[in-house]
């Protein structure tokens, strides 16, 4: 595969034209046609009704509570998890503008864009909730996890390994390999994480944190649904790049994505965080795995699994289900648009 050119004076201007991938638009920016609906709305939904600032949370009573109420395990875990998802966001801003350079559909790219910037709010919401809640030589430390860890070294790399791949060889059978790697980065490797932060606050601990979380998570939502429905129409716009080699790759990196993500959360909270067990988060992540392939139009990895064992996140996850303190709690008011459900 080629990026597209900045400027294409021979490219098509019909919108009945536009293709997802490998089409041949002016890259001009024009709007007053869109083929592709779904992606216009989520810009605009990215863009400006889902826009949030992180110190709008203030961390004050998080950083009480860290000192004196977390145990030595749930701090353990807090701090992993960050790290962890710091690492995930860095790199999505940078692997989003190289998705971006193969999309040759002007509204597409513009929601890739939009997530581009949500990433890097997130990465600034991190770094906020460290240097409210822990001291600056412990942020530190939070930062460079992954060069002390090795099992949170393992799982940067592989989280990393289908953008690199890409990079270093952009055929269109690495294209949807990196594209499915985002989805499956998106929808499946924040959850372990998300589910220890609802854990907390479902206790009362670190609401703030988990109120900066479920901002996170519902940006994450709208992620999910523009690659999830990017996927679904390379099928239908590209059926030769999803040859029965590639079909068979996705469902057995799923199965892989799906047991990394499952023994990256066991190690994490070590069994040792209460309202959370192995047992739990192994049920909850193959019941995540098989939603995320069903959206995409592939067959249930673990037929046996069929109901959420932590149904009740959906509803905590919700922006104003999270007990704070009234002075603490951000206003929840002035975002427009209804929860996504995915």
């Amino acid at each position: 595969m080629t990026r597209k050119l900045i400027f294409n004076p021979e490219g098509d201007r019909e919108a009945s034209k536009r293709k997802i991938v490998m089409g041949n638009p002016t890259n001009i920016l024009e709007l007053n046609e869109i083929k592709y609906g779904w992606a216009f709305e989520l810009y605009k939904t990215m863009g400006f009704t889902n826009f949030w600032i992180p110190e709008e949370i203030q961390m004050l009573e998080d950083k009480k509570q860290y000192e004196t109420s977390l145990t030595d395990y749930e701090k353990r875990a807090y701090e992993l998890v960050l790290s962890f998802l710091i690492a995930l966001d860095s790199f999505q801003v940078d692997m989003l503008k190289d998705f971006g350079r193969m999309v040759t559909a002007p509204e597409v790219e513009m929601a890739i864009t939009a997530q581009e910037f949500q990433e890097s709010v997130h990465a600034y919401s991190y770094q906020f909730i460290l240097e409210s809640v822990v001291d600056p030589i412990k942020a530190d430390e939070v930062y460079n996890y992954w060069r002390e860890d090795d099992r949170l070294l393992e799982r940067n790399k592989v989280v990393a390994e289908l953008y690199n791949e890409f990079i270093r060889k952009p055929t269109e059978e690495n294209f949807i390999k990196a594209v499915i790697g985002n989805y499956i980065l998106e929808s499946l490797y924040f959850y372990s994480g998300f589910a220890f932060f609802y854990t907390l606050g479902r206790q009362g601990k670190m609401t703030n944190t988990v109120q900066q979380i479920k901002y996170i998570n519902r940006d994450e939502l709208t992620h999910v649904t523009l690659f999830r429905n990017m996927i679904l129409t390379l099928k239908k716009e590209n059926p030769e790049l999803f040859t029965p080699e590639v079909v068979n790759w996705i469902r057995e990196y799923f199965k892989y994505a799906v047991d990394q993500e499952i023994k990256w959360g066991q190690y994490v909270t070590q069994n040792q965080i209460l309202g959370i067990n192995d047992a739990l988060i192994e049920r909850y992540i193959k019941y995540l795995g098989n939603l995320r392939i069903t959206q995409i139009g592939f067959e249930p990895l673990y037929p046996e699994v069929t109901d959420n064992p932590m149904k009740w996140i959906d509803e905590f996850r919700k922006i104003n289900n999270t007990k704070t303190d009234f002075f603490q709690r951000k206003p929840q008011t002035y975002t427009k648009s209804s929860e996504l459900r995915w």
